[in-house]
Formats: structure tokens, sequence, C-alpha cells
């Protein structure tokens, strides 16, 4: 058969063809006038261009699209947002269907059980609402248009990790629609199969199916004392090194993180961030605030410029870190790191310090330890993080050229704290492609491995970080 294409309109892919009228009709392949809206991820940086995007707004639509799928050869990928686009796109969708779970978006709270379900393309800032009238707080993250989905089963570290954990050992049940179109639903009374999956799923990211709904455990935490330390760089050194010894000591009740940040000088930006380069200590302290102000009196003693730490209601955590919203041309890096002695931080400042000219617009130290350090009871396949600090390094990517320039610094920046890198990495920071193996211990990934050959034998899901079926063998 031929097919006459041009290069403003490619002609659709012949497999893909069979999955028109699915979803309601949302269903875009390559040359449809929907398909450059629906291909684009969070992350606008991203170039992804598969053979098909579908937006399924229910479980049932999901499953027969992911039947469909398979019967045409095709792949599936899994995304929400699409915030962590890139390691999709680093390879070939030419064969590979994109669902969007953007349209599933319903949220359920249980005030009285404490938990919540939110269907596969909710965001936390939804959920955070709905749980705030009745004093309960959920882990999410830092920033509120992320999807519940995507964060949950990839790990997810917020404002209260260092107490709660992970939010992917507070998830109570999963939805899952797995390859054979199946819609389960999996949880910690689940048995056989569905008990491996209800573990695989949780730390194992989109491998194992597409996820529909996540049901999750809520807290009674209606405020708590939060906020933000700001100083000039030009106070790094001193703010850096006291952070570091600081958070060696502090007890669990406390998560905070550390970004040196550099804004240009566009107008919509406040005053005080505007043009400037400044540090940045942000973070959750949960406990009453007597103790919360002597834990933080040797920060304070360095005397910021701003203090917005206070009791606030637990809803204004979802944009404590002022992360973008909508859609942003991004690239990053990142790495776990044991420890920052003397020398990890002199290499730190040296990259982003005062008077660096790193393009990067923030690079961050996060806090882990605590509750992140030790197994959670009942935990799927991501019980704990084997590190002291995660470190995430962004830039803007508006052109070819600022990506190029973003992606050298952050990789000079890792390249500087290699010394003290932890041997695990953690996924959901991860924005390129890396050995996913390194996120988990031996027993777990030979597990994960087994999973995925009971539940996807044929390989039709893609995620963003791939576990093989068993006999993949590490990298």
């Amino acid at each position: 058969m031929s097919v006459e294409t041009t290069l403003d309109h490619p002609a659709p892919s012949v497999p893909a063809e069979a999955l028109r009228g699915l979803c309601g009709g949302a269903v875009h392949l390559p040359g449809d006038p929907g398909y450059d809206f629906a291909r684009m991820p969070w992350n606008v940086a991203v170039d992804q261009r598969p053979a098909a995007v579908a937006l399924p707004h229910n479980a049932g639509e999901a499953a027969e699209l992911v039947v469909a799928a398979a019967r045409a050869g095709l792949r599936v990928a899994p995304q929400s947002t699409g915030h962590a686009a890139g390691p999709l796109a680093e390879g070939s969708l030419d064969d590979v269907v994109i669902v969007r779970t953007s349209e599933m978006t319903g949220v359920t709270i249980d005030p009285v059980a404490q938990t919540a379900r939110a269907e596969g393309g909710v965001l936390w800032q939804q959920v955070v609402e709905a749980a705030a009238p009745h004093g309960l707080a959920a882990l999410h993250g830092s920033s509120p248009d992320v999807a519940v989905a995507g964060y949950s089963v990839g790990g997810g570290i917020g404002w209260y990790a260092r107490k709660l954990g992970m939010a992917t050992n507070s998830v109570l049940a999963v939805e899952i629609v797995t390859a054979d179109g199946r819609v389960r639903r999996v949880n910690a009374h689940s048995v056989g199969a569905d008990a491996d999956l209800f573990w695989a799923v949780r730390g194992g990211g989109g491998n194992f199916g597409l996820v529909t709904a996540v049901e999750f455990r809520l807290y009674p935490i209606a405020d708590v004392y939060a906020g933000m330390l700001l100083w000039d760089r030009q106070h790094a050194d001193a703010v850096v090194r006291e952070w570091v010894r600081w958070t060696a000591t502090t007890p669990d009740e406390v998560t905070t993180s550390l970004r040196v940040m550099s804004f240009p000088p566009m107008p919509e930006l406040p005053d005080f961030l505007r043009g400037r380069q400044i540090v940045v200590i942000d973070g959750a302290v949960l406990t009453d605030d007597a103790t919360a102000e002597e834990l933080l009196a040797p920060l304070r003693a360095l005397s910021p410029e701003m203090d917005t730490f206070t009791r606030v209601p637990a809803a204004a955590l979802s944009r404590l870190h002022m992360d973008p919203e909508g859609p942003t041309p991004a690239v990053s890096g990142a790495l776990m790191v044991d420890s920052l002695p003397e020398a990890a931080v002199d290499a730190f400042l040296a990259e982003v310090g005062p008077g660096s000219t790193s393009s990067l617009l923030f690079a961050e130290l996060r806090q882990l330890g605590g509750a992140l350090s030790r197994d959670a009871e009942g935990a799927g396949a991501l019980p704990r993080l084997h590190a002291a600090y995660a470190g995430f390094f962004v830039a803007i990517a508006a052109t070819p050229e600022m990506a190029a320039q973003g992606l050298a610094d952050a990789a000079r920046l890792e390249e500087a704290l290699e010394p003290w890198a932890a041997a695990r990495t953690y996924l959901n920071f991860a924005e390129t492609q890396v050995d996913a193996a390194k996120a988990f211990d031996d027993e777990a990934w030979v597990r994960l491995g087994a999973v995925r050959a009971e539940v996807d034998p044929d390989g039709v899901f893609l995620a963003n970080h791939q576990i093989p079926a068993a006999g993949g063998g590490r990298d």
C-alpha cells in the first residue's frame, strides 16, 4: 500500500490505525490535528513522537486500549503528566502508544478511615485541597501539578518523608490494567500473583501495567511549622556548611531542602527573586512551635534576609518549594549522596557557589535519612533509600543551546560530587536513561524481573525506567 507523506503531515502509523475510535475517539495519530498537543509532556523540552497518543476516560477504556495495542503489535507507555518524559523519548517510539491518564481525575476522601482514592490522572493539588477540610494531609511532593500515580509508584519524597517515609509505602491499593487487559485491584490482602504485583508496583514504576487508580493513607496533619529561609548567594559558603552540619543531627520530624538558585531578570518574577542568585532552605518540622524554633535556631543565627517559617495550614506546603506549574522546558541531572564532608561541600560550592557562571536554575540537596533510611513495614519493592542526601540539578531549556549548556553544567556538578555518590539511584529524580537495577537491592531486582515475566511476558509495557522480565539481568 502506498501512503503519501509530507514533512508537515507525516503518514500515520499503519498498526496504530487499529486504535481509531477507541477511548471515545480520544486517540491521536501522527498527522491528526490533535496529535502535537496530545503528545506534549509537561517537560516541553522533550520531543516525544509516538505511533499514537490515547486518552482513556476510565479503566474500562484503558483496558480496551491495551488489548487493541497489543494485538496491533504496539507497546504501551503509561504517562500521567510527563514530568519525567525524557528517558522514554531517548528511545524509538515508532511502535509505542503513549497512554495519557489526564482524563481520569476522580478523587475520593474517606475522612473516617483517613484514606484517599485518586484516579490515574489526578494531580497532588487536587488531593491536598480535598483532604484539607478534614484536617488530613497526604505524602505529596514539592510540586502541586505532579500526578499522584507516577509519583507514588516510583517512590515519592515529600515534606513529611523523614518522619513518615516514602509515599509508595503508604499506598494501600492499586487499580491497574495489565497486559492481558484485566483490570486488577491489588492490595495487602491479595494472594498469589496479585500479591506479587502489589509488591512490585510500589516502587517499580510503570513496568507492570497501566495504573488507573491509587488508594493511600492520609495523616492527621491539619497544620505544620514550615517555611523558607533565604540569603544572597554571597553567603552560600556559610549557609551550606551549617546546613550540612545541622542535618547530621536533626530528628526525624525535620525534612528540609537546600537550593542554590539563579534567576533570570524576568519581569514576572517577584522582586526578591528577579535577576538574583540566592540560597534557600525550606522544609517542615512536625512538632510544636517552641521545639521547632529551637531546632531552627542554628540556621536563623546566620541572619537570613527572609524567614517565613511559622505555623501554616498543611495545604500550604504543596507550593512551599515554588516549583514551576504548567508546561516547562527543562533538563536536569541527579545523584544520591552518602555523605557531605568538607571536601564535598567545597566541590559543590566550586560549581554553584559565589562567582559561579553555571546555567543551572537550581542545584538542590534534599535531606534524606530518618524513616527513609529504615525498611518500611509491609513495604513494596522500594522499602528505603540508601543515601543521606538526594541531589537534583535543573536548568531551563528554552532553546537547544540552553538545553546543551544545562546538561553540561548538571553533569559537571554530578562529576564533582561523584566521590561521595551512593551506590543506589532514585528513579523519580532521574530524567535521563539510567540503569534501573541501581535503584534496588539484588533480591528485589530478581523478584521484580520475575513479576514482570508473570504479568507482561511479551513486553507490552514500556516504562520510563525499564525493568526487564526475568533473565534480563543487571547492566
